[in-house]
């Protein structure tokens, strides 16, 4: 099979002939004037380089009647139509090679953020397993002061959300390095608070450290394309439901351990879960690359690759090469942005949904007459089946292209799965089939998680715009869990049949917002399309029938 153009005539054969025997021109040069008519045609011995602005302009001159040449302008167009940036890619690199470095990030960068995202969820949700393990009895806690302490977390967490633009601004291997250590740090002095305003002040600072945490699927859009991003962010965010799945078992352990300590359980705990990211932080700084250029463990070409790869993406959405640092102007539009506050919306009721799982699982489990060490372990199969389903959601969503219907289908599915455990908590049915309704709920609000973050990045055509953006989706979007956690008053336990029907209609919210959303979206690409098929009927005229400017406008993301 040819990936350049189809050749002809005696004299074409002959240079061909002797290109072929000839060394390819070297294609590891810094600069980018590898862009040119170069093409790429398969053999025996791998890939070839040949010159193809000759052959444009013979081919375009040839008599159409002859079906030798009628075959090879056939082809040619068939080439031409395929995709004009697929053309580019193979100018410039083979698929193997492009293969070979996502292959890479994925191994090196995808799963070691994702670690790091075990990390930061077992350290801001272990003192659930603190309390438990005597932290409110050495302390003094009243019911309202460990309520305190929950908020604590989340208002800084929200406050500083703003700090998912620094990734823009300084290096990412010293940013993301510094968060680390610092939740690391906070997150192990708490096994020596000694009052509740000591605490209280650590779990403050916690939530600092973690919310300059939240930007790392911003970051990963650094290094992969839009289509690819949704199964990325899916291995980053299934790290949640992983963590939870053994998250208990992990307590109950250390807890154990504690009780032949002369240090208290609760404060072995808070050591032992926390001490671990300050030494991983010192990996991060080693290891973490800045950029696709900056990776250390690619070759020089593959380096090379990482950057042209994306470079189709940077102009197209105007964000060049040369653009560094913050937008301002960017940073506004997105302020003013509609969009920005839909996928904001979907986010809020999302996590309404998502923080209430901790609260009444152990309640139903509890129900069904099970020890407390067979109650943790039913408390993970709903994690694990989570865990699966958002990486193989992700990873549809990213093959079909699109993020809407996923975001609409897990959302029914979870909106299902609370509506379920509404039902058969006002009709006092068996816990059992309560249960049940816990798998469709978590699975489906897990997965609309991921899609909203991915989408949210998709949809902002310049780097500023999307830091904006998730910055902008947590702020607006992490204020669900201080709702959540409300909705389940012992007052109105065991069954909870109101807080469940309030989740049940949250998640079917979000799949109306998103519907609404992929609207609004459809009617912006066909303005644009409209306008730039004017543009290039007009183009047409000037430079000649069958020549079409390659598109250059941004293209949003359904």
């Amino acid at each position: 099979m040819s990936y350049g153009m189809l050749h002809h005539g005696s004299r074409s054969r002959h240079a061909l002939d002797r290109m072929d025997r000839s060394p390819s021109p070297p294609m590891d040069s810094d600069s980018d004037s590898e862009d040119h008519h170069i093409g790429l045609r398969g053999g025996e011995g791998g890939y070839k380089l040949e010159d193809l602005s000759q052959r444009d302009d013979e081919l375009g001159h040839r008599d159409a009647n002859s079906s030798e040449d009628a075959k090879e302008r056939t082809g040619f167009r068939k080439i031409r139509r395929g995709s004009t940036s697929t053309i580019h890619s193979f100018m410039l690199y083979t698929p193997d090679e492009e293969r070979s470095v996502i292959k890479k990030f994925d191994r090196r960068l995808v799963l070691f953020v994702a670690l790091l995202y075990m990390l930061s969820f077992l350290d801001r949700s272990n003192i659930g397993n603190a309390r438990i393990a005597g932290l409110s009895e050495d302390l003094n806690l009243s019911s309202l002061q460990y309520e305190w302490l929950l908020r604590a977390f989340y208002i800084t967490y929200i406050l500083f959300e703003w700090m998912t633009l620094l990734w823009k601004v300084f290096p990412p291997h010293i940013y993301l390095s510094i968060c680390v250590a610092s939740w690391g740090l906070v997150a192990s002095l708490q096994s020596l608070a000694f009052s509740f305003s000591s605490l209280l002040a650590l779990r403050a600072a916690l939530g600092i450290g973690e919310a300059a945490f939240v930007g790392v699927p911003f970051f990963m859009s650094f290094f992969f394309k839009r289509d690819e991003l949704a199964f990325r962010t899916g291995l980053f965010i299934s790290a949640a439901p992983l963590a939870t799945s053994f998250a208990s078992s992990l307590a109950w352990v250390i807890t154990k351990i504690g009780t032949k300590t002369p240090i208290s359980p609760w404060r072995l705990l808070f050591l032992l879960e926390g001490f671990p990211s300050i030494i991983v932080s010192v990996f991060v700084f080693l290891y973490i690359p800045d950029n696709p250029q900056s990776a250390q463990y690619l070759t020089p070409r593959e380096r090379r690759v990482a950057k042209l790869r994306l470079r189709k993406e940077k102009d197209d959405s105007g964000n060049g090469t040369g653009r560094k640092g913050l937008q301002w102007k960017e940073i506004a539009q997105t302020l003013v942005d509609p969009k920005s506050y839909l996928t904001a919306a979907m986010f809020f009721c999302a996590n309404v949904a998502f923080s209430s799982l901790p609260v009444f699982l152990p309640t139903i489990i509890e129900e069904m007459g099970y020890t407390a060490l067979q109650s943790q372990a039913l408390s993970a199969p709903p994690y694990l089946l989570s865990f699966l389903t958002v990486i193989l959601t992700a990873y549809l969503s990213d093959k079909h292209r699109t993020r809407s219907p996923f975001i609409v289908f897990h959302a029914l599915l979870a909106s299902s799965g609370y509506a379920l455990m509404a039902i058969t908590g006002s009709l006092h049915l068996s816990p059992h089939v309560r249960y049940i309704g816990v798998y469709p709920a978590s699975m489906g609000f897990f997965s609309v998680v991921t899609i909203i973050i991915t989408w949210t990045i998709n949809n902002q055509d310049s780097d500023s715009k999307k830091g904006t953006g998730v910055a902008m989706l947590n702020y607006i979007g992490q204020l669900g869990p201080l709702v959540g956690v409300h909705l389940y008053p012992e007052s109105e336990g065991p069954f909870y049949v109101k807080g469940m029907s309030i989740c049940a209609g949250f998640m079917g919210a979000v799949a109306v917002l998103a519907f609404a959303l992929r609207s609004i979206l459809e009617r912006k690409n066909r303005k644009m399309a409209g306008e730039e098929g004017k543009e290039e009927g007009e183009d047409e005229g000037l430079v000649g029938e069958g020549r079409r400017r390659e598109s250059k406008r941004f293209v949003f993301m359904l």
